[in-house]
């Protein structure tokens, strides 16, 4: 396994992250464990979740994927061998059954995280992320950006990073980041960190894969220049980029086929982009995931590719693409297919 730095601190986590919003889902609490177990014996030591998950959220589900590893970390005994990373939901009217109201607000912050905690079976969280963000703005899949002059946004950036002051001093958490995030928003909680001397920002979780490359304009600055990394979700683009639908290898059970609201991975451009990643991987002699990880591993600005399984061979296929080395003509094929179908889905 490689490490990097978590953005300023002096924490080293794995390169490729162990993702878990299948887990109360797809896989059930044994499953969870197996994964768990292998990714652990394999040199992984970050595993990220929410209190949102299990994926898709459902009431029958919420929370489900924090329990199993709860009950994961009780029988291992070994939690401070570990970087565990968590999220508050955001602001939404399809999720109401988290809380009365999803904001982050001081209150909800403090229900958030402790029940996190316990759900985890934890003392403590070392990365405690903020899922979305409260004010309308371009993410889960918004390029363009339309602003509102009548917003209703309260804004509240101060008062969260008090609020993460307040928690790390508690000894609740280590450190906190931000997911689904533009590079203004993170800007400017450095800006407000820097002026008020609160806790800055280390890392932001936000999708990227071949398939979507926009991470690329304007953030991949931010997290190089202010030491504030990616951690990347999605990096399979829902397993299209495994070569399994291509191939007709696909089963009811999988993501997309199983999942049809939620076609983000699912278009036109998508399907061609992939098959010509497909066609680079079979000249390079890996498997398409294996070329695809690997890609999003070489990315100066990725502090940890987050992957998601949800048999043990997926899993043993994407810790394996750490061990890729891309030559510099699949490098070079890669920027070609990329600049010929650009973000397809973002």
């Amino acid at each position: 396994m490689k490490y990097d730095i978590l953005g300023d601190t002096e924490i080293e986590v794995s390169k490729i992250c162990l993702g878990t919003m299948t887990f109360g889902e797809q896989n059930t609490e044994a499953q969870a464990h197996e994964q768990l177990d292998y990714a652990v014996a394999h040199g992984i030591n970050f595993i990220d979740t929410a209190e949102l998950y299990a994926v898709p959220p459902r009431r029958d589900t919420q929370g489900l994927t924090e329990q199993y590893i709860g009950s994961w970390l009780a029988q291992r005994k070994q939690r401070d061998d570990l970087i565990i990373a968590s999220k508050i939901a955001g602001p939404s009217h399809f999720i109401d059954w988290i809380r009365s109201k999803l904001d982050f607000s001081r209150n909800s912050l403090r229900k958030a995280l402790e029940g996190s905690l316990k759900r985890l079976q934890t003392d403590y969280i070392d990365l405690y992320q903020l899922h979305w963000p409260e004010r309308k703005t371009n993410f889960f899949g918004t390029l363009g950006y339309l602003h509102e002059e009548d917003e209703r946004w309260q804004d509240n950036f101060s008062l969260i990073l008090e609020e993460m002051k307040t928690f790390i001093i508690e000894g609740k958490i280590r450190y906190f980041g931000l997911s689904n995030e533009t590079a203004w928003g993170v800007m400017r909680f450095l800006h407000l960190s820097e002026k008020g001397n609160l806790p800055r920002p280390v890392s932001v979780q936000n999708p990227y894969s071949l398939l979507n490359r926009s991470y690329e304009v304007g953030l991949a600055e931010v997290s190089i220049r202010e030491q504030v990394g990616l951690l990347a979700y999605s990096p399979m683009a829902f397993g299209l980029l495994s070569g399994k639908y291509h191939r007709k290898e696909d089963s009811p059970g999988d993501r997309i086929n199983q999942f049809k609201q939620m076609s983000r991975y699912n278009g036109k451009t998508s399907w061609e982009a992939t098959s010509r990643y497909i066609k680079i991987a079979e000249q390079e002699g890996i498997t398409p995931a294996e070329l695809s990880l690997a890609f999003v591993n070489t990315r100066p600005f990725v502090t940890s590719n987050i992957i998601g399984a949800t048999t043990m061979d997926q899993l043993r296929e994407n810790v394996n693409s750490i061990k890729i080395e891309l030559s510099t003509a699949a490098l070079e094929a890669l920027e070609k297919v990329h600049e010929e179908i650009s973000n397809p889905a973002p």
